[in-house]
């Protein structure tokens, strides 16, 4: 009996559907979607490879079903990790002998005796392949703005051995483990903190050219592939967001931190020039549709920033003495600072 839910597939990094239970079994019978497309439908928690879903009958999962991990030799690192702190926060990363983690250069807060950095090309998430393949990994992260080089933290003692990451400014550190996301997971450019060894750290190019122009990221974001485990940050308080198919969410651009490929992500005008003027949000939203998931965060760094640039001295800010009395008394507080 056919099923009366509505289909979705993710493709090419896009949602595409709905469709019938029958249509995505032709797509399937033609040789257009295969055992490893991943499939989502009312009722299912999270998408998944058709292989994996009984009423599609495409055969029972196998290894091959699965998309691969991005390095050869086969699953990243299994590390154990704590989330320290209120607002500056910092990851414990537990490592077994041999085992061990990737960061940002300077995200690291202290390690123990045992633990040996090495400073690498790219991520550092497979061991073969020549030169040209490292300086390709490292290439695309000069893409996305962030360094040549990343520290590769290693156990090389006879027991646990434990390293931790910071986060750069006030905010949230937010676990991902990628084998339970679909294995890809998009966020932006200054999101990744730390990850297991044995995930990849690509770019992802926005293919609509308002998403790239107006977007706040840019054509460019990082994608993470893998299976282990990854760490972002994000400012100020975070917010996981289920969308289901077909909804959609409406968000300042500098607030996405990651989503999911299958939420697909453009931008929208506000709606009026004056609005845009003098509403103090911007002339373009990002529009989010489902489904997927997505996390949001309440202080995009940009944001903190600029109100720190606008207080700053150098801009023509200054110190106003909230709280004092040479504040209350505003013309004498300024014979004193030099206003």
């Amino acid at each position: 009996m056919t099923d009366s839910r509505q289909w979705y597939v993710a493709e090419n990094g896009q949602t595409v559907g709905p469709m019938s239970e029958a249509d995505l079994k032709a797509g399937l019978r033609s040789g257009r979607y295969t055992a490893q497309t991943m499939v989502f439908a009312q009722g299912m928690t999270a998408w998944t490879a058709a292989a994996q879903v009984p009423e599609l009958g495409v055969g029972s999962p196998t290894p091959a079903a699965i998309p691969p991990p991005p390095q050869a030799a086969g699953r990243a690192d299994e590390i154990d990790y704590e989330i320290c702190g209120d607002e500056m926060q910092y990851v414990v990363v537990e490592l077994d002998p041999g085992e061990s983690a990737v960061a940002e250069a300077g995200a690291m807060m202290y390690m123990e005796d045992g633990i040996e950095m090495e400073t690498i090309f790219g991520d550092g998430s497979s061991s073969s392949g020549g030169l040209m393949d490292k300086l390709l990994g490292a290439g695309k992260r000069i893409l996305t703005g962030e360094s040549l080089f990343m520290t590769l933290f290693g156990n090389r003692g006879t027991g646990k051995r434990h390293v931790a990451f910071a986060a750069p400014y006030p905010g949230k550190i937010v676990a991902m483990d990628l084998s339970k996301l679909g294995g890809t997971l998009i966020c932006q450019k200054d999101a990744f903190l730390s990850a297991a060894k044995g995930v990849s750290i690509g770019i992802a190019f926005q293919k609509k050219i308002g998403v790239g122009l107006f977007g706040g990221e840019g054509f460019i974001m990082e994608k993470l592939e893998g299976n282990g485990l990854a760490f972002c940050n994000a400012g100020g308080t975070i917010l996981e967001r289920q969308l289901a198919a077909g909804e959609t969410l409406r968000v300042d651009t500098g607030c996405i931190v990651a989503l999911e490929p299958s939420v697909s992500y453009d931008i929208q005008f506000v709606g009026s020039v004056k609005s845009a003027i003098f509403g103090g949000e911007g002339f373009f939203f990002a529009t989010l549709r489902g489904p997927g998931h997505v996390w949001l965060q309440s202080l995009p760094f940009s944001r903190l920033a600029g109100r720190i640039w606008q207080a700053a001295p150098q801009a023509g800010g200054k110190d106003k003495g909230e709280g004092s009395v040479l504040g209350r008394l505003g013309g004498i507080g300024g014979m004193f600072d030099g206003s």
